[in-house]
């Protein structure tokens, strides 16, 4: 019996149309990713710094999320302000910025706030923060010769000194020491099992835009956070004590290398020049520029302010963090998204089905041992094999039918050469 034509058009539709019917999520992500010049990674480097160790590959860029951690506007990657809201001041000289509260989590203001820069020093605090969490104040730490030999800025450590930790989170904070964050990295296991401590606390958060290279901030190859991020992780680090308390000090004495003690100054001049500041931390590199967070306090309102790859000219940065919070604080209580209350979990796509022997399984293309999606055809791989399969399947099914109908032909030429006595 001649196949029927109906089936054949039914299934080239439908193959077509499981081929084309729609752009996979990656394709989706390179579209919006063409809008916004740092949605993927920070600018390129303008030094050596990121360079890769001979033998070793550059890390991949950090996947960006489906939906803008915090909200939709939040992915737009100019000024980003509320409905009938003034301008922001004049002389904001930062690549990105972000305002928000620290209390309620509304972000009340942005610019590009998840366009991925460098970090500098102000990524101190997520490993102050790792510390706070892990590290009692009062553990006496020594410092070995490899601590006392980092890149400086430094506090002036002496090999086999030894210093409470609570000692190292002022020198980590208010003069932003390499060499203590080594220190502070070697007592969290090395710094190695520090970074992923340091990366694992960022993702925790939902900081999704930071990747931690050095336990100090330096340039590396992949360094990676943003506006966003930095306010995420700063508000995250203010619920620890032992930091909220180091990063408000004006000055702290710390042990000196000969004896006694030696002052540390905090760097942060916001502390001296604006009424109601709470604390910061300031960075800087090459790679980098300035770079800068802090927060303030007004009528019981606490806010943040980032700002990320800022110059100092014509007004210096803690200055236009000032400028900022006015504004800030001058505003209402709304916003444009929210500083999240920890990393958004994905959706988990589970439908429960009767089994035969009445237990409720697991199904909808779930794994049942990971619960993961499981692979589908349609998949990034599976959407092509599956084309060329339907694809096949239909020229086979031609030929058949060709073959059936050339059959039936020779058939009704035999019977009429018969008929006629041939």
């Amino acid at each position: 019996m001649p196949f029927p034509k109906r089936l054949i058009v039914a299934l080239v539709l439908a193959t077509a149309t499981a081929a084309f019917a729609a752009p996979t999520s990656t394709a989706q992500q390179a579209a919006g990713s063409a809008q916004c010049a740092n949605r993927e990674t920070p600018p390129p480097p303008v030094d050596t710094s990121e360079q890769p160790e001979p033998g070793q590959k550059a890390p991949t860029a950090l996947e960006v999320p489906e939906k803008p951690i915090g909200g939709d506007r939040l992915g737009e990657c100019g000024l980003i302000l509320p409905p009938n809201s003034a301008q922001p001041p004049s002389g904001i000289t930062a690549a990105s910025w972000m305002l928000a509260d620290i209390d309620s989590g509304a972000v009340i203001a942005a610019y590009d706030p998840h366009g991925r820069q460098r970090p500098a020093s102000i990524m101190k605090v997520l490993l102050a923060m790792v510390v706070a969490k892990e590290l009692r104040g009062d553990l006496v730490v020594t410092a070995s010769a490899e601590d006392t030999q980092q890149e400086c800025t430094c506090v002036g450590l002496k090999d086999g000194g030894q210093y409470t930790v609570r000692q190292l989170l002022h020198g980590l904070l208010l003069t932003s020491g390499n060499d203590v964050a080594h220190t502070l990295a070697r007592q969290l296991g090395g710094v190695p099992n520090a970074l992923r401590k340091m990366n694992a606390m960022a993702k925790e958060l939902g900081a999704l835009d930071t990747r931690a290279v050095t336990p100090s901030g330096l340039d590396g190859p992949g360094t990676s956070t943003s506006a966003y991020d930095v306010g995420l992780i700063f508000r995250g680090a203010m619920k620890y004590d032992e930091f909220a308390q180091a990063i408000k000090l004006p000055q702290s004495t710390f042990p000196g290398r000969n004896g006694g003690t030696i002052p540390l100054l905090n760097d942060n001049r916001m502390l001296q020049n604006y009424q109601g500041a709470l604390g910061g931390k300031t960075g800087f590199t090459d790679d980098s520029q300035h770079t800068f967070v802090g927060a303030a306090e007004r009528d019981g309102r606490r806010l943040v302010v980032v700002l990320l790859r800022g110059q100092q000219t014509p007004t210096r940065i803690d200055n236009q963090a000032g400028k900022l919070l006015d504004y800030g604080f001058a505003m209402g209580p709304g916003g444009v998204g929210k500083l999240v209350d920890g990393a958004p979990q994905p959706k988990q796509n589970v439908v429960p089905t009767q089994s035969t022997n009445g237990n409720t399984e697991v199904a909808a293309g779930t794994d049942p041992d990971t619960g993961r999606p499981a692979p589908t055809a349609f998949g990034t791989v599976g959407l092509p094999i599956t084309a060329a399969a339907g694809i096949a399947l239909v020229a086979a099914l031609l030929l058949v039918l060709r073959n059936k109908r050339a059959k039936a032909a020779r058939a009704r030429r035999q019977a009429a050469q018969a008929a006629q006595g041939v």
